[in-house]
């Protein structure tokens, strides 16, 4: 049996590194403070209750908290959770101890190890990516840009702008959307990319490993993979390719993913996948450096979903990963305002922004420009990093 880790709080922001700086303490005891002021809460699923009564112990001897229900003293054939808690410091006493347990313990502890050391990774300057959606059926922008040359000027004009990715798709992913052959895909965006000249990476949004195949040697950059990796060629095709892979979360496929899409937790669900994302990626020869994971806000999710995720972004950065969010116009945000596509900028602004707040390292949206403004404001007020 072995225990599943997942953060409960956004405590990488929760340091008072600066705070010690400014008072002109010695990095040695910056060092040894700032583990013991950070908090941190873990949710600690399928323990073994051997293994769950042990946690708890070492937690309340190194002076943190361990939650368990009563049915981990009374039953001890049934697995367990555990919600532990302590300081930065206090979990690296009881690792210490859990390390050399038994009954599946020392895999949790390297896991709290490898997610304290995730949470301490610092942020990179905040990509925004711009949507080219080169299709005649998106859920926003359907048959705007289908002429190459009104695609081409719009990719230049995000560029312009302050877009730092231009992500290029020609098949519609919104809920209900028929599949595209790989040959109409082709031909909808290779134009486009063999006639952009950009300083900035173009990002082919497909399905498709014969599309990704050929979008990248058309010039191509990166790979947004909805759905994640479903195909043993495209795994191959990606470990071939010496890119950035972006992995999103979909429950089901286009056509059916909004059909009751239901989770027993929706961020512990998505923190499971990516997992085994990443797991299956770096067997085929994809490192870890090039993985991007995605949420997947609006594929296979209600409203409540959605604002869960958005609430709780910060809790995948545990991956070691950088994580991108996409927000821009879904239908969330004509729900909760009642607009219409055309009328969710300022909707998209606020989801945008708080998800950079809450963990974001790149946000996809389609008013770049406005997006650019929205994150320079935010960027100063939180300490954020913004652009390169």
């Amino acid at each position: 049996m072995c225990a599943k880790l997942y953060l409960r709080s956004d405590a990488y922001l929760a340091t008072h590194e600066k705070e010690m700086i400014e008072l002109e303490v010695c990095q040695e005891g910056i060092d040894i403070m700032a583990a013991k002021m950070r908090h941190l809460v873990f949710m600690a699923r399928e323990l073994d209750p051997r293994a769950a009564n042990i946690l708890k112990q070492e937690m309340l001897a190194a002076d943190g908290e361990a939650a368990l229900p009563y049915h981990a003293i009374s039953d001890l054939d049934k697995p367990t959770d555990c919600l532990i808690s302590g300081t930065q410091r206090q979990f690296q006493i009881a690792i210490a101890k859990l390390v050399v347990q038994p009954f599946g313990l020392k895999e949790l502890a390297e896991q709290l190890a490898f997610s304290i050391k995730a949470l301490d990774r610092p942020r990179e300057p905040i990509k925004i990516m711009g949507v080219l959606n080169i299709t005649p059926d998106s859920f926003s922008d359907g048959g705007e840009f289908l002429n190459p040359q009104a695609a081409i000027d719009h990719a230049l004009t995000m560029e312009k702008a302050g877009a730092n990715i231009i992500d290029i798709g020609g098949e519609s992913t919104r809920p209900g959307a028929e599949p595209v052959s790989a040959e109409e895909q082709l031909e909808r965006v290779v134009p486009v990319i063999e006639g952009l000249d950009l300083k900035i990476p173009i990002s082919i949004d497909s399905r498709s490993p014969e599309v990704v195949e050929q979008t990248l040697k058309a010039g191509a950059g990166m790979v947004n993979l909805v759905g994640g990796i479903r195909d043993e060629n495209m795994a191959k095709i990606l470990a071939q390719a010496d890119v950035p892979v972006i992995l999103m979360h979909m429950l089901g496929e286009p056509d059916n993913m909004q059909d009751s899409p239901e989770y027993h937790d929706v961020m512990d669900e998505i923190m499971d996948w990516a997992r085994s994302q990443i797991e299956l990626a770096e067997k085929a020869g994809i490192s870890r450096q090039r993985i991007i994971i995605d949420p997947g806000i609006g594929f296979g999710k209600t409203l409540e979903h959605n604002l869960d995720i958005i609430r709780r972004l910060g809790e995948l950065r545990i991956l070691g990963v950088p994580v991108l969010l996409g927000t821009s116009r879904k239908s969330f945000i004509g729900k909760i305002l009642n607009a219409p596509v055309e009328e969710r900028l300022e909707g998209s602004l606020a989801a945008t922004v708080l998800g950079a707040v809450n963990g974001a390292d790149i946000v996809r949206v389609h008013e770049v420009s406005e997006t650019v403004k929205a994150l320079a404001i935010v960027s100063v007020i939180e300490g954020l990093g913004f652009r390169d």
